[in-house]
């Protein structure tokens, strides 16, 4: 399931970069706002394919949901669509620290939100952190430090991916 193109280190750095100007630039554009970022969380260089936008559509859908239940309007949402993976960055008038909340509640409770990258920066530009790290996919320990010491293969951490996608695409 994660076929696709593959994308090389320097690709992602660009794009990184570019998300990072988009980013600024819909934050000048609209102060007083909060920013979220969203991506997929996808090791490995296959970043999107058919069954990986499906579910980026899906968790774009389930945020905008969230947001108006909170009724906080989305005043910009830009998508970004590319080998490097699909984005969206969108301008929200409303609390950072709830959406961030809401946005933490959505990845520990979505089927695939484990796959979600959602970042929420304050009107400042600060990005919110997680009161609570992250799981690793493959032995439940933090994230973060079997990521930093490499713990797990690659191809371990995709073939879980791919198992949990196609469970997620089957319902």
């Amino acid at each position: 399931m994660l076929n696709g193109t593959h994308v090389e280190l320097p690709a992602m750095l660009m794009a990184r970069e570019a998300r990072a100007a988009a980013q600024e630039a819909c934050r000048h554009a609209h102060p007083g706002c909060a920013l979220i970022s969203f991506g997929l969380n996808i090791p490995g260089p296959v970043k999107t394919n058919d069954d990986l936008r499906r579910l980026f559509d899906d968790g774009l859908s389930s945020i905008e949901a969230c947001l108006n239940k909170l009724e906080f309007p989305v005043v910009q949402k830009l998508e970004h669509h590319a080998s490097t993976g699909d984005e969206a960055i969108l301008a929200v008038d409303g609390d950072a620290n709830a959406i961030k909340a809401a946005a933490t509640k959505l990845e520990e409770t979505h089927p695939l939100g484990r796959l979600f990258d959602i970042d929420v920066l304050d009107e400042s530009g600060n990005k919110l952190s997680r009161a609570v790290p992250r799981r690793c996919l493959l032995c439940g320990e933090q994230a973060q430090v079997c990521a930093r010491s490499r713990r797990h293969s690659v191809e371990d951490l995709t073939n879980r991916i791919n198992e949990m996608l196609l469970e997620y695409l089957q319902r």
